[in-house]
């Protein structure tokens, strides 16, 4: 395979796979219509580019401000750093060209102490290419299918890791988001890693599934407490399709076999995005044990599997709950510059049977919504809260070629879901006020499960920047605790994490 080639593999596998809209070129497209899509993005759509404007707009500057401004208290007990990270493009040639999910990853974080917001800090992430655009030097050797991570940030025994999937290792930061190094699980990481990972908090485990598009499996990785991959299990699949994301119980994993599948041809066509959506490769729920061992298969009707909330055994069945989307999907866009799709994401729960050897989807909440959390101390357990953004100019964006939806459809807002009232809390936030990923961070000393803080980057338009937003979660509804005021903008991106300090 060309260097060249394999720049594209990359290329189009970091971009149908970082964002939240993912999929292929849309029904039965080839190589030749992949090219057409692609020279309708450069094209600008008519004009319209609005992963480049609004709430989507890259910021220019890497800034840091000290003793920032609040409205409200910060609570006492939150002492760590809220990171957020997403795409931004630097130094953008052709702005007709570019496509939103390719941007250049970008770590947002600020510092909470003593009710105190001591710092804010914006930094691209230092892969080859980044510094090459910024003329400073790269340390070191350069990593295979180096990229600037720009899908998920997470904290693991002490570091800070900046991830992507299909290819580029990690890229550690410290503590004031300065890039450490590419991160390798102390040299243990072969090939590919995963954006989603899933913490075990009682075990101590780490588990990942990755995928590359040249590969005719993927892998679930297990790193263990003292931080090496300690077992890799290979799951053949056909056709390379993509697998974003994954769930994680006390006793399987579950990963989703969506008909969105790897092309060559579109590849060394030039096409950004070298996935397809494939109507001949079924779509599949795989239960495999933890420990390794046989994957059983389910069929399922298609749609989008786009995100995780979470998911846990309950007696012969597995339950997963996830956001999907009606395909097909439309990631390189049609001329917008970013995805276009059929319809806003929902949230849905599955029901595995493992004895009868069937799934159930039933719709939990149809309100469009998206990036879903839980306290992540019950992740692969059995939760009762649930968590979820929806931002108006992220679904207007999407569906901006089909025309702009009614406005009435869509909100600002966090959302807090009741699973077991079936009923949901709705913060609302106003016009243009862009709402991003909520956190929870659970109250020190909590006992409950929604004793803590909800934690969201939310675009302020009368200042032209943006604030972190502190909720209750248990008092969802009301004023926020804090509204800590950003010196700059937070662009709509993906998936963050709280650090709390040692």
């Amino acid at each position: 395979m060309s260097s060249h080639t394999r720049r594209r593999i990359l290329q189009g596998a970091a971009l149908a796979t970082a964002g939240s809209v993912v999929g292929g070129y849309g029904l039965g497209h080839c190589a030749t219509e992949a090219q057409a899509a692609t020279r309708g993005t450069a094209a600008g759509g008519g004009g319209s580019a609005p992963f480049l404007e609004g709430a989507f707009a890259p910021v220019t500057e890497e800034l840091t401000a000290f003793g920032l401004e609040v409205t409200g208290r910060v609570p006492h007990d939150l002492d760590g750093r809220y990171l957020r990270t997403g795409p931004n493009a630097l130094g953008l040639e052709d702005p007709r060209a570019h496509h939103w999910m390719l941007g250049d990853g970008m770590v947002h974080g600020v510092r909470l102490r003593g009710g105190r917001a001591e710092w804010y800090r914006n930094r691209w992430v230092r892969s080859s290419q980044v510094a090459r655009k910024l003329g400073e030097p790269y340390p070191g050797e350069v990593p295979p299918d180096d990229f600037p991570c720009n899908t998920h940030v997470i904290p693991y025994k002490g570091r800070i890791l900046a991830l992507q999937e299909s290819g580029p290792l990690p890229y550690e930061l410290d503590g004031e988001l300065n890039t450490v190094r590419p991160y390798d699980f102390r040299s243990t990481l072969e090939g590919a890693f995963t954006a989603h990972t899933k913490y075990d908090v009682a075990a101590d485990e780490l588990h990942a599934v990755a995928y590359y598009p040249t590969w005719d499996h993927v892998r679930h990785l297990v790193i263990d407490r003292t931080g090496r991959v300690a077992r890799t299990s290979r799951i053949p699949v056909a056709d390379a399709p993509m697998m974003h994301d994954f769930a994680l119980t006390g006793k399987y994993v579950v990963i989703v076999d969506v008909p969105i599948t790897f092309d060559m041809a579109a590849a060394e066509a030039g096409a950004p995005v070298p996935y397809v959506w494939n109507p001949k490769h079924p779509m599949r729920v795989g239960v495999m044990p933890r420990a390794g061992g046989p994957t059983r298969w389910f069929e399922i009707d298609p749609v989008y599997y786009s995100h995780t909330l979470n998911a846990y055994d309950q007696g012969d069945t597995v339950v997963m709950e996830l956001t999907t989307m009606p395909a097909p999907f439309y990631a390189a866009g049609r001329g917008n510059g970013g995805p276009s799709t059929t319809g806003t994401p929902v949230l849905d729960r599955w029901t595995i049977d493992l004895r009868a050897g069937r799934v159930r989807s039933t719709r939990v909440d149809d309100l469009p919504q998206e990036f879903p959390r839980v306290n992540e101390s019950l992740v692969s357990r059995r939760h009762r809260f649930a968590y979820a953004a929806s931002a108006a100019e992220m679904w207007r964006a999407y569906e901006t070629v089909d025309g702009v939806p009614p406005d009435e459809k869509f909100t600002n807002c966090l959302v807090k879901h009741d699973m077991l009232r079936g009923s949901r809390q709705v913060h609302r936030f106003p016009d243009g006020a862009a709402a991003g990923e909520p956190v929870f961070v659970p109250r020190r000393g909590a006992r409950d499960e929604d004793d803590g803080y909800l934690l969201s980057y939310v675009h302020d338009p009368d200042r032209g920047a943006s604030d972190l937003v502190i909720l209750s979660a248990q008092d969802f509804t009301a004023r926020p605790l804090a509204r800590i005021h950003l010196p700059g903008r937070v662009p709509l991106g993906f998936h963050g994490s709280w650090v709390p300090d040692a």
